[in-house]
């Protein structure tokens, strides 16, 4: 059992709080529905000092916030009280000063929209262009409900990708820190025999002694070395040309999981977008702008331009060739058949499954390639010491 914090509301949209010892979160929704409140916040008390420690992140923040501001309206709560009771229950300093300011500036007879619009540090652009065509057609709930569903996709599909990298990382990390260890602690030990014992010793032996030597007594220009190029390969890829340029390689040496992503990324944002009522050629640029990679995302440029023009989106998708055919086949049913906003969306839960088994057998064929590689180097540093102690015999006494 663990003891968890929780925020509700009363049906007259009274904020009350209190501690309650469960089994798990499920276990307090449904206690303190039983009470007769609306559970808007839910937090295991341990958590409390891990958020101290670790600093917050505004994609966190934005969950947060959709998902209590999803179930303040679907209660019926007015927008303005919804978010005076997000302020009240914010963990976080930054997000309580942002929905104040987001409920001055609609007091004072601004719309939710621009008073999102002045903090895109934390609310994308589509994010806001949603929140306008909800207020527009006066379903602000439903759209809020929706962006909650996306954020909580995107959530767990970024979760699943971190997930399957776990274990590579795992095996560069402890394959080179025994690789350096080799290198500065055990090689040294024999060098000191082989210099006692004098002699020729074999040409791998002698460059591994180097290898060790340097790394022993340069070390802080090795460090100063990685730190200057990563500094450097950090600002040239701010630049438009080296973003391009490191996405294309990216695709060369991941290019299906690449295509698979910004394709679910893509189809999902333009399809919700559209079914929450954004006009085309606003959700077109909305959709390109989630596109991590420059590579793909310019090519979709030339689709709001054929849109434009009247072509519609599945000729100058099919021109872009950025998309797999499967999707391009159902994106064209659904624009010919007038639903092209759930197709899009149908696109986008099929393929979160095909990425999911493409990156599996990403990993499973990067697995063996990694160990290999880290086999052969540490291999190489046991055998070139054995040859050293194998010819210990010949040299002189």
């Amino acid at each position: 059992m663990a003891v968890y914090s929780y925020w509700a509301s009363t049906k007259d949209g009274n904020m009350v709080e209190g501690v309650i010892e469960a089994a798990d979160d499920k276990a307090v929704i449904e206690r303190v529905k039983d009470t007769g409140a609306i559970p808007i916040k839910i937090k295991a008390q341990k958590e409390n000092i891990r958020a101290k420690i670790r600093p917050r992140s505004y994609r966190r923040d934005l969950q947060a916030f959709t998902t209590e501001l999803s179930v303040l309206l679907n209660a019926g709560l007015t927008l303005d009280r919804s978010l005076h009771i997000i302020s009240d229950i914010s963990g976080s300093d930054e997000i309580r000063s942002v929905v104040k300011s987001l409920l001055k500036s609609i007091r004072e007879g601004n719309t939710f929209s621009d008073a999102l619009q002045k903090h895109l540090k934390i609310f994308p652009r589509m994010y806001i262009n949603m929140i306008r065509a909800g207020e527009g057609s006066g379903v602000l709930n439903i759209i809020m409900e929706k962006l909650n569903e996306y954020l909580e996709s995107s959530r767990e599909l970024r979760e699943n990708i971190v997930s399957a990298m776990i274990y590579p990382a795992i095996l560069i990390i402890t394959g080179g820190i025994s690789i350096i260890i080799l290198l500065t602690f055990v090689l040294p030990k024999f060098s000191v025999i082989f210099a006692e014992l004098g002699g020729i010793l074999p040409l791998p032996t002698q460059i591994l002694l180097y290898l060790s030597h340097g790394l022993r007594e340069f070390w802080w220009i090795l460090l100063l070395a990685i730190t200057a190029v990563w500094v450097a390969f950090h600002y040239y890829l701010k630049s438009d040309g080296g973003r391009y340029l490191w996405d294309s390689f990216k695709i060369r040496i991941m290019g299906e999981v690449i295509e698979k992503l910004e394709t679910i990324r893509f189809c999902r944002t333009l399809g919700l977008l559209l079914k929450s009522g954004v006009p085309l050629l606003q959700a077109l640029n909305n959709a390109r702008d989630v596109i991590g990679n420059q590579v793909i995302a310019s090519a979709l440029g030339a689709v709001s331009k054929g849109a434009k023009e009247g072509k519609g989106i599945s000729a100058p998708l099919a021109e872009a060739g950025v998309l797999p055919s499967l999707a391009m086949s159902m994106i064209k049913v659904g624009e010919e058949t007038g639903q092209l906003d759930t197709m899009l969306l149908k696109v986008a839960t099929a393929y979160e499954k095909s990425l999911q088994e493409t990156i599996k057998r990403f990993v499973s064929l990067l697995e063996p390639i990694m160990i290999l590689i880290m086999g052969l180097v540490i291999g190489f540093i046991v055998i070139s010491m054995l040859v050293a102690i194998f010819s210990i015999t010949d040299l002189p006494v």
